[in-house]
């Protein structure tokens, strides 16, 4: 699977996306999925310049493709109340990190955001994720949804 109990920070501290998109970074690195954390990070953030990547109904999905990524990964975290610079208005809690090898980028990024989007689009889903109280609770979640 894509992401497990090492890539989820279930009460993350952090104050800004940047240290948000850096606890994720470095949570992908000690599970062997991203070998160089600045490198990943400043292709994330790089993204984030583009445009926000702030979804709506409070959640973010922040993703990068660089060879810092060894492996395809999901990453997550609750945050308390984010800025994200979204379209909405509204701060983050919920984010979901993508990390994809530049040798894989064309489909399999778009594959895991397209994945990802579609359920959080529901409020079903946006609430379970809220309010799981466990890694293995989340996963359980992220598992019946995205397989």
């Amino acid at each position: 699977m894509l992401i497990n109990e090492n890539l989820i920070d279930m009460h993350c501290q952090a104050a800004t996306k940047e240290e948000v998109i850096r606890r994720l970074a470095l949570l992908a690195a000690e599970a062997g999925k991203v070998n160089d954390v600045d490198k990943y990070v400043e292709a994330v953030l790089k993204r984030e310049e583009e445009y926000s990547t702030a979804v709506g109904f409070g959640v973010a999905i922040p993703h990068g493709k660089t060879d810092a990524v060894n492996e395809p990964f999901l990453g997550f975290a609750r945050v308390n109340q984010v800025d994200w610079k979204a379209l909405d208005g509204h701060t983050v809690d919920i984010v979901f990190i993508i990390g994809v090898p530049s040798a894989q980028a064309g489909s399999e990024h778009l594959k895991i955001l397209a994945l990802i989007s579609r359920k959080l689009m529901k409020e079903d889903f946006r609430e379970q994720l809220r309010s799981a109280k466990t890694e293995d609770d989340l996963l359980s979640v992220l598992r019946k949804a995205i397989g």
